[in-house]
């Protein structure tokens, strides 16, 4: 049984260590918020991850999962120190590598037998380097027996654990192949792919993977517009592109475009990366610019359906970036619902997850109990996150409650022809009869 050290108990920390517990090692998860590990000690999750409660509970109960504010206690004889703290973005798009400071000069101070510094957290090329460099220096009195090690994470918020437990592969970058190796044995009983790389070449995969994700959606998305034009359909232009094997069919759904907690950081950080270094990313710079213009031009949408938005009533379901979770960071619901507020709307909203999450972000919408709460009255309904729930509403009652008819599918998830048949004035991403300009 290996011993393991993972600070932070946010997305990537939680799951990453009820995971390895349930894979069978002892892991001792540490955080500085002391409500929030007081919670998980009682049972509540900071977040909502699909089967993550259950996970921790099993844990908890074998003795394999603990939870501490006590970092010494938690790096108390540990053979890896997993360091998933937060990266946020700083006011340039660069990554705001503090909490990973401040993890690895805690790691340098406490501990004094052999360790491997794990690196999960998403950080900047060259990275893993620094933070060798961090611990070298504040241990030169004392040398210590460690090594640096990049295992970046491919968790996707709403499946995290299926994608822990049967991952496409794991990448491990590292100066030094033992440690590596090392630290590949904790995902043996995976049975995945596992390659073996440098420190920085670890790190830039992390940073082209999402980067290129989030370049295959804006991408559909600036095919949905000229399509719109052109009067094709994107749903089933994106069909029959995703039949070609060289292009595969995911990430290829228009929509109101790309948010959470990766995604926009990440390109952010990687196009701040670039320039620094002399270079152009003019395709990220692409990728990002047509984002926010998904956003622009629905409300555009909505203001050439209803005139002025002033004191109309517009309805909207969804406010997490993408469903199955509670995580609003960078979703579009939130950004269009602030362009709605500019132009002087009353937003009435419900999502079935996120809206406590939100009530910071949007102190004057009105939140609701029911899809059809959010139907009462509204002159127009804006779909912004295609939770299962949505699939089959029953748009008679819908259209009964409405004051006005115009619907906005924003992540194409109903039916067209029948929404139009209802009497509803519908608009999806990228279909035909959409066309904004005339």
């Amino acid at each position: 049984m290996s011993k393991l050290c993972v600070i932070g108990t946010g997305y990537v920390g939680l799951v990453t260590g009820a995971c390895f517990a349930d894979l069978g090692s002892e892991v001792h998860l540490m955080d500085i918020d002391q409500s929030r590990i007081d919670g998980l000690k009682n049972g509540i999750m900071p977040i909502y991850e699909p089967g993550l409660e259950q996970l921790v509970a099993q844990n908890v109960k074998s003795g394999r999962l603990s939870f501490t504010t006590e970092i010494a206690e938690a790096l108390d004889g540990a053979e890896f120190a997993f360091i998933a703290v937060g990266t946020p973005s700083g006011g340039e798009g660069e990554a705001d590598l503090q909490y990973v400071r401040m993890a690895a000069e805690t790691i340098a101070d406490l501990v004094n037998s052999p360790i491997i510094v794990v690196n999960k957290s998403t950080v900047p090329v060259g990275t893993g380097d620094w933070v060798a460099d961090i611990i070298a220096k504040r241990r030169a009195g004392k040398p210590l027996d460690f090594s640096v090690v990049s295992n970046p994470e491919f968790l996707r918020e709403g499946s995290a654990i299926n994608d822990f437990m049967s991952p496409d592969r794991v990448i491990l970058g590292s100066l030094d192949q033992d440690a590596a190796v090392r630290v590949s044995h904790l995902y043996d009983s995976l049975r995945c792919p596992i390659m073996i790389t440098d420190l920085r070449t670890a790190e830039m995969i992390k940073y082209a993977s999402n980067a290129f994700l989030a370049t295959r959606i804006s991408f559909i998305n600036e095919i949905a517009t000229i399509c719109e034009e052109l009067g094709a359909d994107v749903s089933q232009v994106a069909q029959g592109m995703g039949m070609d094997k060289r292009i595969g069919r995911a990430f290829l759904d228009a929509g109101l475009g790309w948010g959470g907690s990766c995604f926009p950081k990440d390109v952010k950080a990687l196009a701040h990366m670039a320039v620094i270094h002399g270079s152009n990313p003019q395709l990220l710079q692409a990728v990002m610019e047509i984002n926010r213009n998904q956003r622009r031009r629905a409300l555009l949408r909505l203001r050439k359906e209803l005139g002025s938005l002033n004191e109309k009533v517009i309805g909207v379901l969804g406010l997490s970036f993408k469903p199955n979770t509670d995580d609003i960071r960078e979703a579009p619901a939130i950004e269009l619902i602030h362009l709605l507020e500019n132009e002087g709307a009353i937003v009435q909203s419900y999502d079935p997850q996120a809206m406590e999450n939100a009530k910071g972000s949007l102190p004057n919408i009105r939140f609701c109990n029911s899809p059809y709460e959010v139907a009462q009255n509204a002159d127009a309904l804006v779909l912004a996150t295609e939770w299962n729930e949505f699939k089959q509403l029953d748009f008679e009652r819908i259209a009964q409650l409405m004051r006005g008819k115009v619907i906005l599918d924003g992540r194409n998830l109903w039916d067209p022809d029948r929404m139009r048949e209802m009497g509803f004035t519908y608009f999806g991403i990228g279909r035909p009869n959409n066309k904004l300009y005339e």
